[in-house]
């Protein structure tokens, strides 16, 4: 049973859950599983019942939001010509030809601050290379640099507020982004770049039983392009952020990776299952059913919550602790079930590599003394500001 002083609550915006989200998180688990916010609905935070959630289609329909969300936000069967265009996108030919270019984006933000002393490395570092890997994997001008790293930033306050007006004009901000961009792309026929963007312009959706294909429109690739944006910008810089602040206060993790760096792609893993850079994620229930004791009715709102999930000592033992050879398959990291994040792939290179690129190129880490790190408030994770000192 819950804490009745937490379930029906507005327990979300007490400071704690700002301020110390893991440690919060870890106590709704254990001390309410799943509880009821008075002005978001239902919550789960518990391993077995977030995996049953965003598994079971048949209760739970990722339908949540008012606006049409491709392919994030569609159950199948319309969500199934989406996945089959995106996919494919992530293939091991795409993920390989990029592999260069992202290690050579790294190289060079690994160098910048190397030797150098309070260095905040979610602006000098996270935040750069998440949209410099975003724009060139999908074929970007390096204009939109600076204009998404805004759009990320504003979107988050935005949603953190609740500012409706605010949100609204932001979503329109990245539509004129998109367009603009089609609009240049169609109008150099000649000249057109043949990479992903190119490639999802000129797609097909299969829009009936029969197999009848009609071009995507414009407004679909807006909105798959807003889903990857949020996707890839937001959870890359607070991935990189996480690890960075792990491994400067764990500093035989970091020598361990640094003497053995066949190692770090387990490490990712791991540092990121203990602390992810998503927090939650929505459903909506088909009709009514019962979870862990708890009535939730058909339309009602169930939030999801990743990092309590993904710390549940059911799921891994000890699981608040960094573990070498640790069972990975149960990691809700890139989500579960059909919805399960189809850039995986692209992630694990991107990630990966930015970190191998600090262990060889920045020189030793660890936390500036005259500066403390700021916690990202939720809906983010990880840090909005860590200052680290790299030694000559």
């Amino acid at each position: 049973m819950c804490d009745e002083k937490i379930q029906d609550s507005n327990f979300i915006h007490q400071d704690d859950f700002l301020n110390r989200p893991l440690e919060s998180f870890d106590s709704m688990r254990q001390h309410c599983p799943v509880a009821h916010s008075r002005d978001k609905g239902w919550w789960a935070f518990r391993h077995a019942d977030v995996t049953r959630v965003i598994t079971d289609e048949k209760n739970f329909s990722n339908q949540v939001s008012a606006h049409r969300s491709v392919p994030n936000g569609l159950d199948r069967p319309e969500h199934t010509p989406y996945r089959e265009l995106i996919e494919p996108l992530f293939n091991a030919a795409h993920i390989t030809a990029f592999a260069p270019t992202c290690r050579q984006i790294a190289k060079q933000l690994a160098q910048a601050v190397a030797g150098r002393q309070s260095v905040n490395v979610i602006a000098e570092i996270a935040e750069q290379f998440s949209v410099r890997v975003q724009c060139e994997f999908l074929g970007w001008p390096e204009k939109l640099h600076q204009p998404l790293r805004r759009w990320a930033r504003d979107n988050h306050a935005a949603t953190l507020a609740g500012d409706r007006p605010a949100m609204e004009e932001i979503a329109e901000r990245f539509t004129g982004y998109i367009h603009q961009l089609l609009a240049e792309r169609r109008a150099a026929t000649q000249q057109r770049p043949q990479d992903v963007t190119d490639e999802i312009m000129n797609a097909t959706i299969k829009t009936d039983e029969h197999g009848k294909a009609t071009p995507i429109s414009d407004a679909d690739i807006v909105s798959i392009m807003r889903n990857w944006t949020m996707g890839e910008v937001g959870t890359i810089a607070a991935s990189v952020g996480i690890m960075l602040h792990f491994l400067a206060v764990n500093p035989s993790v970091q020598q361990h990776l640094r003497d053995h760096p066949e190692d770090v792609a387990e490490a990712v893993e791991e540092m990121l299952r203990r602390h992810g850079p998503l927090v939650t994620n929505r459903r909506k229930a088909t009709r009514d059913v019962i979870v862990r004791g708890c009535p939730i009715k058909a339309g009602e709102t169930v939030t999801v919550n990743w990092l309590a999930a993904n710390r549940d000592d059911e799921a891994f033992a000890n699981a608040d602790e960094f573990q070498w050879g640790r069972d990975h398959s149960k990691s809700l990291l890139y989500g579960a079930g059909v919805h399960v994040c189809p850039g995986a792939p692209l992630a694990r290179l991107e990630l990966q590599t930015m970190l191998q690129a600090v262990l060889d190129y920045s020189g030793r880490f660890s936390l500036s003394n005259n500066k403390t790190a700021t916690t990202a408030h939720y809906p983010a994770s990880g840090y909005s500001a860590l200052w680290l000192d790299f030694a000559p």
